[in-house]
């Protein structure tokens, strides 16, 4: 049955009121556009400027009419930013196809993207009519207004909220700043300690505080979490984002992208080349602090997406344990700040799922809105539009089985079925998935990891005999993924390596087989931290804190999936009207969320897809749909303890938070080093830039530069994380990887700090970090040593 939606009523003077606004907006637009083109404007100014132009303007007409879609003020806040990021994506790829045939080579410049901003706001001023925000049902009868209303009676809870909330920010960029001058944790862990506080704060404050106030809390926590990570070292510093980082600068140093110039995935992002090219011209804040500190921000909005999406169906406690929940996973604050193309894709996912959950608005303008937000999310990553096409098509499919039993039932029970409209449609199947080919496919040519993970995955179906294992995150699911040791994978990639040279090996392009056999290579356990007083006073007990710690996160993990499943089995008892409920989901929240949980079934039980698109990634994108879900069922398991349900409830997800953001490991020891809190660790190691490494590369670079106009052979090999660190700064000829049995006979072999100060070096396969103890005795033996330092050496 379609639930009834109110007549929007609007009164002439509050149109009135939103014409004056709207030529304010465009006279801003227009100073703002003015300094653009000014020479020697201050960066305070220009930072004005152009967050004027690229989110400012466009925010505040898209909120204005963002009521057409969307029945919550803070709803509309949040997905009025989604749609500010759409519309700049869509202005600066019309700018950069629109240019340069007539004749302006250099279409990405300041001035450029000036005039093209502040064209796309008087186009969204003309083209969005002027509306009132609007409310449901008969207008609201006048009162007087108060004389403490008059001069602005204070929001309940602002003040706390705000004061915690400044304090979790400055705590976290003075802990990322002090661990990055060498100093130590503390103020790190104060800053995580700091959140949790803030959250309880909202927990306690949740009745009275206004929606606008716990969606700011929300945020403020987010951002704090996701600083403390993207602020660690002075360059790029993280996975995936040294490789945005680096097609990022393609487009800035041409002021054009072009996808010919680098016909890679990564290029076709225009979330990672349009832009962050738009911010760093239009404000003057530099690339490195886009991707660093702008692109956080805007992710962390992600908080108060995934409140605001559920609270749109369900209690305040169940929004607010869902927003900490989807932060807490390890994820969103190791993982997420170094995929910056999949950040901005999940701020459009979320305004997204905030649309499709709003009832109080008419359910046609909401499809419409909704595919829009999907045609970003193919503008901005790849795997994440391939992932939300499969939860579209398994969630109609579930759907359409769902209604066809319900009527089959009711045939048998003799009663008539109401209809229910659900809200995804085989048209937004359709058109997301259309969208998707067409952009990997004619209009980039960028579909090639696409095929190959299908064909790789087919054939794994075909002949689960012949799969490879794969990544073994599976082993965190409940559905029993393989977990394969770090020496089984060191000795799969071994084969592998000697079966693919073997042909250049016989022809003496790599060093021989049986000199490599001479240097056996072992896996390398990674290294706890040291027991604290508190640690070392634990184990005293008895208590084996390192397998402790362990443990407690391995359970974590599986009491995320069971407080899913329970949580799904409540709600799904509930919409019956049988038993108590935390919530009531709307059908379409229940079919995602299946389809979700299916689809990270795939990804566990195909090794392909597993190493492709890792299971965590998949559960972090999961929380947008079954988060509620999740606390749900934290509440049903608690129901025993009547009026403390809902205070044991907080106090699991907030446990779950100071555990899994290392806060409590930190204090007692017994666990790796995380890279947020410590200058140790795997992702330390393997991440984070040291000056002596560039000022090393750079040489090598002269020297290989000085080498090809002396026609020698000058390739340069290093490990694939060496490689990832410093590849803005390589131009010749490289190969990522040092593993024994890819060495050759005449390359350079460039030597990170990790390998030089640990004799350790660091290897990716089938989905796995695998860490082995360098055999330095190998290059000793069979090159000279030209370049030592005491963070880089270079043989050849």
């Amino acid at each position: 049955m379609k639930r009834p939606v109110a007549p929007l009523r609007r009164s002439g003077a509050a149109i009135a009121g939103r014409s004056r606004a709207r030529w304010a907006v465009l006279a801003g637009t227009a100073v703002a556009a003015g300094l653009e083109l000014l020479p020697g404007v201050p960066v305070p100014l220009l930072v004005l400027a152009g967050c004027w132009l690229l989110l400012g303007a466009p925010w505040l007409l898209w909120y204005g009419y963002a009521d057409t879609f969307v029945a919550t003020r803070d709803g509309r806040a949040l997905v009025a930013v989604a749609l500010a990021i759409g519309c700049d994506l869509v202005t600066e790829l019309l700018l950069n196809t629109a240019l340069p045939p007539l004749g302006d080579d250099r279409p990405l410049r300041q001035a450029p993207l000036a005039i093209a901003a502040a064209l796309a706001v008087l186009l969204l001023a003309w083209a969005l009519p002027v509306t009132a925000a609007a409310e449901p049902g008969r207008p609201r009868p006048r009162r007087r207004r108060s004389r403490a209303a008059a001069t602005g009676r204070r929001t309940p809870g602002l003040r706390p909220v705000l004061l915690l909330g400044a304090g979790c920010l400055l705590l976290s960029v003075g802990g990322a700043i002090r661990l990055n001058n060498g100093l130590g944790p503390t103020m790190a862990v104060l800053a995580l300690v700091a959140m949790a506080v803030l959250f309880v704060q909202l927990l306690r404050g949740r009745r009275r505080y206004p929606e606008s106030v716990l969606c700011l809390g929300l945020f403020l926590l987010a951002a704090a979490l996701l600083l403390l990570t993207s602020l660690r070292g002075w360059f790029i510093t993280g996975h995936d984002i040294q490789r945005e980082y680096e097609v990022f600068q393609l487009a800035f140093d041409a002021d054009r992208w072009q996808i010919a110039a680098f016909r890679d995935p990564y290029n076709a992002c225009l979330s990672i080349t349009l832009l962050p090219t738009a911010f760093a011209r239009l404000t003057g804040i530099s690339g490195l602090y886009v991707f660093k500190a702008v692109f956080p921000l805007l992710f962390a909005l992600s908080a108060p997406l995934v409140y605001r999406s559920v609270r749109n169906l369900a209690q305040r406690m169940v929004a607010l344990l869902s927003a900490l929940y989807f932060v807490a996973f390890p994820t969103f604050f190791t993982d997420m700040t170094f995929l910056a193309r999949q950040e901005i894709a999940f701020l459009l996912l979320g305004a997204a799922l905030v649309v499709l959950t709003d009832p109080g608005r008419p359910i046609r303008r909401r499809r419409v809105l909704f595919t829009a937000l999907m045609g970003g999310v193919v503008l901005s990553h790849y795997s994440t539009t391939f992932v939300v096409v499969m939860v579209l098509a398994i969630a109609l499919v579930t759907d359409h089985g769902w209604r066809l039993l319900a009527r089959l039932w009711a045939r048998r029970q003799g009663r008539p079925r109401p209809a229910v409209t659900g809200f995804v449609t085989w048209w937004i199947v359709v058109a997301t998935a259309v969208a998707a080919v067409l952009w990997t496919g004619p209009l980039t040519g960028t579909g090639g990891q696409l095929r190959s993970t299908v064909n790789a995955t087919v054939q794994d179906a075909v002949d689960p005999a012949q799969a490879q294992s794969g990544s073994s995150d599976t082993s965190y699911s409940l559905l029993g993924g393989q977990a394969v040791t770090p020496q089984q994978r060191l000795a799969q990639y071994q084969a592998d390596t000697l079966q693919l040279t073997a042909r250049s090996r016989a022809n003496g392009d790599y060093l021989s087989a049986q000199e490599v056999a001479q240097y056996p290579v072992q896996a390398v356990d990674e290294p706890d931290l040291p027991l604290t007083a508190l640690g070392r006073a634990l184990q005293h007990t008895g208590l084996d804190v390192s397998g402790a710690n362990k443990l407690v996160r391995q359970w974590a993990a599986d009491l995320l999936q069971l407080l899913l499943l329970i949580g799904l089995a409540v709600c799904l008892w509930a919409r019956k009207g049988r038993g108590r409920r935390a919530f009531r989901p709307a059908r379409d929240q229940v079919t995602l969320s299946i389809a979700m949980v299916a689809v990270i079934g795939l990804l566990t039980v195909l090794p392909q897809l597993s190493v492709d698109y890792g299971v965590l990634r998949a559960f972090q994108q999961g929380l947008f749909f079954f988060a509620p879900f999740i606390a749900a069922g934290s509440i049903w398991v608690f129901r025993w303890a009547r009026r403390w349900t809902l205070p044991l409830a907080g106090a699991l997800a907030v446990a779950f938070f100071l555990d899994l953001t290392g806060a409590i490991p930190q204090v007692i020891g017994g666990y790796p080093p995380q890279l947020n809190l410590n200058n140790a660790g795997q992702y330390y190691d393997i991440y984070y830039v040291q000056p002596q490494e560039r000022t090393a590369i750079t040489w090598l670079e002269q020297l290989t530069t000085d080498d090809q106009k002396q026609d020698v052979q000058s390739e340069v090999q290093t490990d694939r994380y060496t490689f990832s660190r410093l590849q803005t700064l390589i131009r010749g000829r490289a190969l990522d990887d040092i593993y024994p049995t890819l060495i050759g006979t005449n390359s350079y072999v460039f030597l990170g700090t990790t390998t030089v100060t640990k004799d350790e070096a660091t290897t990716f396969y089938r989905g796995d970090l695998v860490t082995y103890r360098y055999p330095m005795d190998l290059l000793n033996s069979t090159k000279n040593e030209i370049y030592s330092s005491d963070g880089a050496e270079v043989f050849r």
